[in-house]
């Protein structure tokens, strides 16, 4: 069986969930959507923004975010905890493989509602809850594993976490201003 690095853990469980596309701002990033297209966004670097390591270090555990939740390759996990965080993975490996098909599987069956020949607004709305209801699912999944693999850490590297993410959203909040006044400058 080949050897998985927590890297490559916290890679599979990033595709993982931009398969699933946690929120609407996490589908417009990806270029799906009304009005977007329906290409799918590519995987991003652990440290990027967006990523783990990023203003989405949440994964798990909030909107948009992705991964484990936390940005691990930044906070010095000894050898046992990175082989906990594999254990951890893979124990939720194949529920966020699942929640994943079924969250593709409702995007879909929505963008056939919404582009369908004959507007249907229960049918869409439908669609729409059905969607909803997945995507609590996987937030649920997220919080566990954010929960679980949180756990894993010393005091002082969930500290050094809640830093880092808070400084992350400092930085998203401040790229969002940035682009709001771009947009009202025109």
């Amino acid at each position: 069986m080949m050897r998985l690095t927590t890297r490559t853990m916290l890679s599979a469980g990033l595709a993982l969930a931009l398969a699933a596309g946690v929120t609407g701002a996490s589908v417009a990033a990806q270029g799906g959507g009304p009005g977007r297209g329906q290409g799918q966004g590519q995987g991003q670097r652990m440290t990027q923004p967006g990523g783990p390591g990023g203003p989405g270090m949440r994964g798990p555990g909030g909107p948009g975010r992705r991964g484990p939740g936390l940005p691990l390759a930044r906070l010095g996990l000894n050898d046992a905890q990175r082989e906990e965080v594999r254990g951890i993975m893979g124990t939720h490996e194949a529920a966020f493989r699942a929640v994943g098909e079924r969250m593709g599987a409702a995007r879909r069956a929505l963008d056939e509602a919404v582009n369908g020949d004959a507007f249907n607004e229960a049918l869409v709305r439908q669609r729409a809850a059905d969607l909803a209801a997945i995507e609590a699912d996987a937030a649920v999944l997220r919080a566990q594993v954010h929960r679980d693999v949180f756990g894993v850490l010393t005091p002082e590297q969930q500290q050094k976490a809640r830093d880092l993410r808070a400084d992350a959203d400092k930085r998203q909040q401040e790229r969002a201003d940035q682009r709001k006044e771009r947009r009202q400058g025109r």
